[in-house]
């Protein structure tokens, strides 16, 4: 017999349109953010029909558009057909902390195209990059600057929380040298070294990524303790240290491109040395995680994907590193610590 439905819950049929629909209010932020809207109301109520003539807007169409996003909390009418921002409204200003202009530009315009084309990924098994770009989505937006910055500054945003939450998580006091490899801007290595006052740092990237990883490693007061070296860690990494953090990294590519970068870094790792895999690590069976939906992100967009811990032992495995333990905490991501078998 089953049981009673919930009282407070929706039926099955109107959940499943809710989810099917919510693209709706993605599309309105990404429209806002398009139009700087937040920007432009920065010093204080506008009308709608004074922003309709600054963007050569139909102020009518303007107005039903600014009374729904105050529906939805980012503005507030305060006078009839006038808005302002509000605390949510306000975050999505350029610059703002989180970077969540940046995001929605990013997951609500580019990524979409993606995400429309997952039955060719379900189909191949392969990412959609290269049906939507014609080339791997990497290369795609190493081609366009503008996007390019757009995507470094999303990132910091997406996973803002973690850096100082891996920081404060695992003992890295206990390592001499740690390169971050993959790090672009360098601010996970920035947000260990600021809290870890004993190791020393090593940023690898491209040269074109780590442009702005001096002006932030000065900034958190670790400037002197960082060098930098540029290259592709599909080639090499730096050798003989005691660490090597990879961040996001794993998760973007596919089983044998991260076989190259493991072994990569089974090279050139010191004989004691750690390597520590920054990834949203699933939870098996029915528990939600936001890793999961990361997962399709990342099956569509560039051929990676997220792992349980099991499957990271049999990746680490082909690769001669031995799975020690996985560290939780306190953001989605959790550090996998390895050494070499």
């Amino acid at each position: 017999m089953s049981s009673a439905p919930n009282p407070g819950q929706l039926p099955a049929h109107v959940q499943l349109i809710q989810i099917g629909t919510a693209y709706w209010g993605s599309q309105m932020v990404f429209t806002a953010a398009q139009l700087e809207l937040a920007d432009r109301l920065a010093a204080g109520a506008r009308s709608a029909g004074d922003l309709a003539r600054e963007l050569d807007l139909n102020a009518p169409a303007l107005y039903r558009f600014m009374r729904s996003l105050a529906g939805m909390g980012v503005l507030t009418e305060v006078q009839p057909q006038t808005f302002a921002l509000t605390p949510l409204g306000e975050a999505l200003k350029k610059g703002a902390p989180g970077s969540a202009r940046a995001a929605i530009l990013v997951f609500c315009g580019m990524a979409v195209d993606l995400w429309r084309n997952m039955r060719h990924s379900l189909k191949t098994g392969e990412s959609a990059d290269d049906k939507v770009f014609g080339k791997p989505l990497f290369d795609y937006i190493g081609e366009h600057p503008e996007l390019a910055s757009l995507f470094s500054e999303t990132m910091v945003g997406f996973h803002g929380r973690e850096p100082a939450a891996v920081a404060a998580a695992y003992d890295f006091d206990a390592l001499g040298s740690i390169v971050d490899v993959g790090g672009a801007s360098g601010n996970m290595l920035a947000q260990v070294l600021r809290r870890h006052k004993k190791p020393r740092g090593v940023l690898f990237d491209l040269p074109h990524v780590v442009t702005d990883a001096p002006a932030l490693f000065a900034a958190h007061g670790v400037a002197d303790r960082i060098s930098i070296e540029s290259g592709s860690f599909f080639e090499a990494v730096p050798r003989g240290h005691d660490a090597y953090i990879l961040s996001h990294i794993i998760h973007d590519w596919n089983p044998e491109q991260c076989q190259t970068i493991l072994q990569n870094c089974r090279r050139a790792i010191a004989p004691n040395g750690r390597l520590l895999i920054v990834e949203m690590v699933l939870p098996a069976g029915d528990t939600p995680h936001p890793g999961k939906m990361l997962d399709m992100m990342m099956l569509v967009g560039t051929g990676g994907q997220e792992r349980t811990a099991e499957e990271y032992r049999a990746l680490l495995k082909k690769a001669d590193f031995r799975l020690s333990r996985v560290v939780p905490t306190e953001s989605d991501v959790s550090v996998v610590e390895a050494m070499p078998s």
